[in-house]
């Protein structure tokens, strides 16, 4: 028992396998960055499709997002944040299995048809709607389990997994790719680019087994022998105690409904989760290689400088973790709004202005680095936490679902508007990362060391 009266071994423990899920987030969506251009040979031109069908595949995984996001509210209420997370885990096995070997059972490996192609995506959809459920659930099931004064640091470690993720992933792509022809790599290559996340997959599904269920979610099931069990040995008998009784009357005295706190929390939520995205994140994170191999590097570079990019994110979601139970919520997201329009719109004048080197490469860490002290884990935090307990399932579900859209609408147009103006497109995402700043300042409520049921009084009174 530490001297805050929480058993931190305990609850770090448990954080470190919720956050495998978002270590496979990371690990599915980043997956895509080192096979994108062997998919489209083999996929797409082949059959003389174009751009279009090209960010629509890449991005199709987010079509499953978006559907695990709307589910997840479904499956978390019904059954449990653990087990809907282990179905998480099933989905991210079973996609990656599929996506590196779509032809299983059904079509001649290596013939690529429009059959193959909808088979492709229907796995990557897949392995999008375990995506989507976890985006969901863990952030929900940590913040549920954690005490207030670390909960924000304890959040924001899932997005460090998830960057860890995408960081382990951008490795693992460059080792399979490193000294291999291009041609190795068409054919084969990509293909276990994919099939490598069924390792943490698994490890992830049998994990789940030794944790426990989120006391908040078996109270709301009238479960409270079961709940306090879980709060005392997180926190001590005699804090157990207090934290159940603000539980139960927090999930006594209102209706439970969507908008029974009022419609300021549900479009809050909504309005982190749409800003989130566009801010143009995913396109740096999707499209890494084929950016800087536009700037001249080579195959091997481009995918090395997307490693180094990858550091950059892991460094800066730790001054995330360090600092967002002490700075707050809202002074990490406004400083990270006016770094990320300064990389973007600096990347855009570079564009307009056809200048190709360091100085783009450097823009974009500034601007990576200043999403991943702010709005990557922040927003996580804020939508784990701002949402009343008997709503959050269904809250949650809400503000994910309009993320994963927004998600899916940024990616896929980004290869089109790019054929329209480079300088116009990152342009665009400036002035959305200004846009972000102000309506944190005037809108966002600060919850830093607020228990979760503290954090509902704000709308209680509202």
């Amino acid at each position: 028992m530490t001297k805050q009266g929480y058993k931190s071994g305990y609850i770090i423990s448990i954080t470190l396998v919720a956050t495998l899920g978002g270590l496979l987030f990371g690990y599915d969506t980043a997956v895509i960055s080192g096979a994108e251009k062997s998919v489209q040979k083999f996929l797409i031109t082949s059959q003389g499709l174009g751009t279009l069908v090209h960010g629509l595949t890449i991005s199709s995984a987010l079509i499953g997002c978006i559907i695990g996001g709307a589910i997840s509210g479904l499956f978390s209420s019904r059954i449990g944040r653990k087990k809907s997370l282990m179905i998480a885990a099933i989905l991210f096995f079973l996609s990656a299995l599929g996506s590196g070997f779509p032809e299983f059972l059904f079509f001649e490996k290596g013939k690529a048809s429009m059959g193959l192609l909808y088979m492709f995506n229907f796995y990557r959809i897949i392995g999008g709607i375990g995506v989507g459920m976890a985006s969901a659930i863990v952030p929900m099931y940590i913040g549920e389990i954690s005490p207030a004064g670390i909960r924000g640091r304890l959040v924001s470690f899932n997005q460090f997994a998830i960057i860890f993720g995408m960081l382990v992933v951008y490795f693992v792509n460059w080792g399979i790719a490193n000294g291999q022809t291009t041609e190795w790599v068409n054919t084969i290559g990509w293909r276990w680019m994919f099939v490598s996340e069924a390792l943490p997959a698994g490890l992830f599904g049998i994990l789940l087994f030794l944790v426990p269920e989120t006391p908040r979610y078996l109270s709301l099931k009238l479960r409270d022998e079961e709940s306090f069990r879980i709060l005392e040995r997180i926190n001590g008998t005699t804090k157990a105690k207090e934290i159940l009784s603000e539980i139960k009357g927090t999930i006594a005295h209102h209706s439970g409904k969507l908008f029974s706190y009022g419609k300021l929390v549900i479009i809050i939520g909504i309005l982190l989760s749409v800003f989130q995205q566009f801010v143009g994140i995913n396109v740096a994170l999707y499209y890494a290689p084929r950016i800087f191999e536009s700037m001249g590097a080579g195959k091997d570079a481009s995918l090395m400088q997307t490693v180094v990019m990858g550091l950059v994110n892991v460094i800066f979601t730790v001054v995330a973790i360090l600092t967002v139970d002490k700075w707050g919520r809202k002074p990490l997201l406004m400083v990270g709004s006016v770094g990320m329009a300064i990389g973007m719109f600096a990347i855009a004048g570079l564009a307009f202005f056809e200048v190709i080197g360091i100085s783009t490469l450097v823009f974009i860490i500034i601007y990576t680095a200043s999403f991943m002290m702010s709005w990557g884990p922040i927003c996580w935090v804020l939508i784990s936490e701002i949402f009343p307990n008997k709503i959050r399932g269904r809250a949650v579900a809400v503000a994910v679902v309009a993320q994963w859209a927004a998600n899916y609408f940024i990616s896929s147009t980004y290869p089109s508007m790019m054929e329209f103006s480079g300088a116009f497109t990152y342009g665009f995402y400036g002035v959305m990362s200004l846009i972000s700043f102000i309506f944190v300042w005037k809108m966002v409520p600060e919850t830093k060391g607020k228990s979760l049921e503290e954090i509902e009084n704000i709308w209680t009174k509202a």
